[in-house]
């Protein structure tokens, strides 16, 4: 298995720090506002990564941490006129109905930044006695960012190429413009704690340190988040673990890439931050997750709205194939061994396998779904008398090793009846027609080529064509479907 690792910009066999366990660490969400899309894709990316290491037969420790404190978080809050505590906490419940809307595996520990204080005021400590921080007469904390002298490692950054060119105000009693703060001092209207420094708040940075240090060890195997992350976070993350430790912070450094939407940054002041439950009330979360999985994790999306068009369409024919598989397999399986000579049922596992094995290529994965599923259908077709029992058991094997396989990208885990009908239902909608409406029509056009007006029977079919239902004539009668489906 090889894992693109950010901190030296290729692709490495992944070997685990222990032979048949994985640590993960991915930052999580900070929650001054209701989760986005975002927020969304690196929740399923790295629940996929989880899911896809267990497939493979790793015992996973996932965490993702949930930053509740924050400045944003306390400026919100003091807006309402709450306790940005409480604030935090109502927001966390709320991003937790979020998640669980997505059908995700969940993180297998979800620490909260303000339950370690007292860890992280250890942490700052330590960090002061060996001369890596130092407090100020104010009471907040520095970190030294010279003395660190990896510092830029990841993200390739020269610290005085940082400064370069940027006007920076020095703060009271900062040594350099470069230091960041480890431990923020009381103002007024802001939560705080003691703290040898007086009263005050962690830094974002060092939380995230702190967090994964007490759950997971000086040394994790992976460490995830999103690109934006990447400096200063998980720069400065590196720089006060290893301080501290004098151990590798993080084996491999993951990235998952960000969302622009129609080619537009995500923002709130533009209007186009699409928030998770407002998605979910959109799309099918399955849905969600085809357009999340279409391109490569690591990569940035422009998610266009035509997007969540074709990847409903692509959804809809796995679903109407599998739902033809189960009938076909209903109808005719038997339990002898027989089966057809295909070069589609015993590859689907390899393939699937090859695919993920090469930095979680989800769009490999898909696109081999594609070939397994026209397969499907095309045998189905071509069954006769002679090989129904034959084509049955081999479509039985096919679905069983795709949900076995997709259940990690979280496919094909509904009632493809239900998620056909709903689908159908929505595009009804936008279309302004009721299913009785159709059938009433499929009824005029049954009657009038009974009385042999077959112009009159074609008419009625343009006319639903024109207003995007097409019309499928079968032994068993006709039936209907969506046009802008297919």
């Amino acid at each position: 298995m090889k894992i693109y690792n950010s901190m030296t910009g290729k692709k490495e066999e992944f070997k685990p720090i222990n032979e048949n366990k994985v640590n993960m660490y991915a930052c999580g969400i900070t929650v001054y506002d209701l989760s986005h899309i975002g927020h969304a894709r690196q929740a399923i990316v790295y629940a996929m990564i989880t899911d896809y290491f267990r497939y493979r037969g790793y015992d996973v420790k996932y965490v993702r941490n949930y930053t509740d404190v924050d400045d944003k978080i306390i400026n919100r809050a003091n807006q309402l006129g709450k306790n940005a505590i409480e604030f935090s906490r109502e927001q966390i419940e709320e991003t937790e109905k979020d998640m669980a809307g997505l059908h995700i595996t969940d993180a297998d520990i979800k620490t909260k930044a303000s339950e370690y204080i007292d860890k992280i005021i250890d942490f700052v400590g330590n960090l002061v006695e060996k001369g890596y921080a130092y407090p100020t007469e104010k009471g907040d904390v520095y970190y030294r960012v010279r003395n660190f002298r990896e510092y830029g490692k990841l993200s390739n950054r020269n610290v005085d190429d940082m400064l370069n060119g940027v006007r920076v105000e020095l703060e009271e009693g900062k040594e350099d413009p470069i230091d960041f703060a480890l431990w923020k001092s009381a103002k007024e209207g802001e939560i705080s704690w003691d703290s040898p420094w007086g009263k005050g708040r962690p830094g974002w940075h060092i939380e995230c340190s702190v967090m994964a240090l007490s759950t997971l060890g000086e040394t994790i195997d992976i460490h995830g988040g999103g690109r934006d992350l990447m400096f200063p976070h998980h720069e400065n993350e590196i720089a006060q673990s290893e301080a501290l430790t004098g151990k590798t912070f993080a084996n491999y450094w993951s990235h998952c890439g960000l969302i622009k939407i129609n080619g537009e940054k995500m923002s709130k002041s533009l209007g186009n931050s699409l928030t998770i439950r407002d998605a979910l009330k959109m799309y099918n979360y399955e849905v969600l997750k085809y357009v999340m999985f279409s391109k490569h994790y690591s990569s940035d999306i422009d998610i266009l709205d035509s997007d969540y068009v074709t990847a409903e369409s692509q959804m809809y024919y796995f679903y109407n194939t599998i739902k033809s598989m189960e009938a076909f397999v209903n109808q005719y399986a038997t339990e002898s061994a027989e089966r057809l000579e295909d070069s589609i049922a015993g590859t689907i596992t390899e393939e699937f396998i090859e695919a993920m094995d090469d930095d979680f290529n989800t769009t490999a994965a898909i696109a081999n779904l594609h070939g397994i599923f026209k397969y499907s259908n095309g045998v189905i077709k071509a069954a006769n008398k002679g090989n129904r029992e034959k084509t049955a058991n081999t479509l039985k094997e096919i679905l069983e090793k795709v949900k076995d396989a997709y259940k990690v990208l979280g496919f094909f885990t509904q009632d493809p009846e239900k998620f056909i009908s709903e689908l159908k239902v929505k595009y009804l909608g936008k279309l302004n027609m009721t299913e009785e409406e159709i059938t009433k029509e499929i009824e005029a056009r049954k009657a009038a080529k009974a009385e042999k007006n077959y112009a009159l029977a074609d008419e009625i079919r343009t006319g639903l064509d024109e207003k995007g239902i097409i019309l499928n004539d079968t032994a068993a009668g006709t039936v209907w479907d969506i046009k802008a489906l297919y």
